[in-house]
């Protein structure tokens, strides 16, 4: 679809415009308010001349993208498109009067979408004459940079109008997912253990927030840290969305909304918009870096077992996402990788003390995060982590880590939305990839590692907590058997 129309001039309709038009397509970018229009104009000339100044674009082809968008208050002026993009502010009532609008000056076969994050399809193309041409078009902020867009049909939404809106992201350059109608879409639903699981392990006192969010980013390849991403988002922006999901879903247990979270919000410390969240923000300041790490105050007088050294060693070097099975002696101690319970508990089972790594991907950096159940198994991961030129921070021990619980009750999540038809596989990993950032697909981050073993994992924390919040998706559990 080659003529399009955006209504909306804020940063996400000004966002959208620029792609359509940057793709070859004539845009008509429609709002009420003047001022909105004119800041819509300033922003994506500003966001082309960037891409001149970086050389991603010549100043000719940013002069003829900057053509191709025409700014109006008129709404007669969309009748000739064929496609309509709304991204107004996410009210019910405001988008069906403009809904309701549109169906009277566009044509008859002219698709109308919408970029609603949370409110459903179905209910929007209620009160429409013609249901079968809407649909729902998420993109994701900022728009020119984030690849993905959710493709959602509504009940009544006709297969080639998904089809065509596919189509038509596609060559715009974007990653187009087709998602069923339901709370949250894909990555709003799947993403909520990311930022739940770190809010309960600070809550829990297991690490500092600034470790949780180092670990993320130096030892699972991840771009930020869930509690440094809540403070970008916007607190309130993103509990808004964990109890929307919450509801939706009728209290579904992997959905609780985290209280600490809660607190946050309540006490007006939104992020780094009130200048303090999670984290306090100066002006220009970034969070605190993460704790010095765990040092063998006298290495020296530990004993390690030269093989157990090479067999550690050998376990990092061929470890390529998968976490090992067994256990290291060193020493007195055992060490090896966490499969969802504690050190304690292994301590327990084994009769010797136990130090656990938390799971980590070999193209991140030296970081690993470790428990233990005693000091000397301290030492001993400390000692034999160091032997093969790793960092390490203990944190307190506790079911599944970290790192690991969260990737697991991902997994969990995309494992529950492909059992509930939300998308398939594939589509699932990609928008998880191209809408969260995420540094691998969810299931092919279970293929690695063995869709068995995380339904182990999810398994032996749901015992240890006593929580079903943590069982194995039914999705799951037949991908083991």
């Amino acid at each position: 679809m080659k003529t399009v129309a955006v209504c909306g001039a804020g940063a996400m309709g000004s966002g959208i415009a620029q792609v359509a038009a940057q793709a070859g397509a004539s845009v008509v970018v429609y709002d009420t308010n003047h001022a909105a229009l004119e800041a819509g104009g300033k922003r994506v000339a500003d966001a082309l001349a960037s891409l001149v100044a970086r050389k991603k674009l010549d100043a000719a082809d940013a002069a003829a993208v900057a053509s191709r968008i025409r700014w109006t208050d008129r709404l007669e002026d969309m009748s000739e498109v064929e496609l309509t993009v709304e991204a107004i502010i996410e009210r019910e009532d405001i988008k069906a009067e403009l809904f309701a609008a549109l169906e009277g000056i566009v044509a008859d076969d002219a698709v109308i979408a919408t970029n609603t994050s949370s409110l459903p399809i179905s209910r929007l193309a209620d009160g429409l004459r013609r249901p079968e041409r809407f649909v729902g078009m998420h993109f994701f902020n900022p728009a020119p940079v984030m690849k993905l867009v959710e493709v959602v049909a509504g009940r009544r939404t006709s297969t080639d109008v998904s089809a065509a809106v596919v189509a038509t992201a596609s060559a715009w350059g974007k990653v187009a997912v087709p998602v069923a109608d339901v709370a949250g879409f894909i990555v709003n639903r799947v993403a909520r253990p990311f930022y739940a699981e770190a809010f309960l392990a600070l809550e829990e006192k297991v690490a500092s927030a600034e470790l949780i969010d180092h670990l993320f980013r130096s030892s699972a390849g991840f771009r930020m840290g869930p509690l440094e991403l809540t403070d970008l988002i916007g607190q309130d922006v993103n509990y808004s969305v964990a109890r929307s999901i919450f509801d939706a879903y009728e209290g579904r247990t992997r959905f609780t909304p985290q209280r600490g979270q809660a607190a946050l919000v309540d006490a007006g410390r939104l992020g780094r918009k009130t200048k303090g969240g999670v984290y306090c923000y100066a002006e220009s300041a970034a969070p605190a870096e993460a704790p010095a790490p765990t040092k063998v105050a006298d290495p020296s007088g530990l004993p390690i077992v030269r093989e157990g050294r090479a067999a550690f060693a050998r376990l990092l070097d061929g470890l390529h996402g998968r976490a090992p099975r067994g256990l290291v002696g060193v020493g007195d101690a055992l060490v090896g990788f966490s499969n969802g319970r504690s050190a304690a508990s292994e301590a327990a089972s084994a009769g010797r003390d136990v130090a656990l790594f938390d799971w980590f991907t070999a193209d991140a950096g030296a970081a690993l995060g470790f428990s233990a159940s005693s000091d000397s198994a301290s030492a001993a991961a400390v000692a034999l982590a160091n032997a093969v030129d790793r960092t390490v921070f203990r944190i307190e021990d506790r079911p599944g880590l970290i790192i690991l619980r969260t990737i697991a009750m991902l997994v969990n999540a995309a494992a529950d939305a492909a059992l509930d038809d939300v998308a398939d596989e594939g589509g699932i990993d990609a928008a998880m990839r191209f809408g969260a950032n995420y540094p691998f697909g969810l299931f092919a981050w279970a293929q690695d590692f063995g869709r068995d073993r995380v339904a182990e994992v999810l398994a032996n924390i749901a015992t240890e907590t006593d929580d079903a919040m943590y069982e194995p998706s039914v999705y799951l559990k037949v991908a083991a058997r």
